[in-house]
């Protein structure tokens, strides 16, 4: 797969950036995004996060940024332009990142890795009890059926044996 990471951006100094705290962001940013790195931590997640100063020319390429990046120090990784989110996860299935990404555009770098984060780490729909219920609704449907079945087989029975009589009428 060919990555095409723009071209104003220095990956390797992005990658030492990100090792160095699991951020790559201008000053202003780095104290709240390594909050948002922590308490992702807290919940195991491994995230590192991207703030680019400036926009790409096709969003695909914050994609690619952060697959490049993941594909250095694995984990998790929410790249940020203006108006753009990429993301990346070795861990984390494309369909929740992608709810996350719809989340991350704020304009406001550590508030878009909140609420990011808020979407990965919230609990999501107790499939194993909807799964049993649902179960159970159709056990309950298909016994009633046959009881039903079987209280009208019964009861059509015993009329079609009164209604003969021993002289055959």
């Amino acid at each position: 797969m060919i990555s095409e990471v723009p071209t104003f951006v220095d990956l390797q100094a992005t990658l030492a950036d990100v090792a160095d705290d699991g951020v790559a962001a201008p000053g202003q940013d780095v104290v709240g995004l390594e909050g948002v790195v922590a308490r992702a931590g807290e919940h195991g997640i491994d995230l590192s996060i991207v703030v680019l100063d400036a926009p790409a020319p096709l969003d695909s390429q914050l994609r690619d940024l952060a697959t490049s990046v993941g594909a250095t120090d694995g984990g998790t990784v929410l790249v940020i332009g203006p108006g753009q989110v990429g993301t990346f996860s070795d861990s984390i299935d494309r369909v929740t990142l992608e709810a996350g990404q719809d989340q991350a555009y704020t304009g406001n770098a550590v508030q878009s890795a909140d609420n990011f984060l808020d979407v990965l780490v919230e609990p999501g729909p107790p499939w194993t009890g909807i799964t049993l219920g649902l179960v159970l609704v159709v056990v309950a449907v298909l016994g009633g059926t046959w009881w039903v079945n079987e209280r009208r087989h019964r009861s059509g029975d015993v009329t079609d044996r009164e209604a003969v009589t021993p002289d055959g009428q």
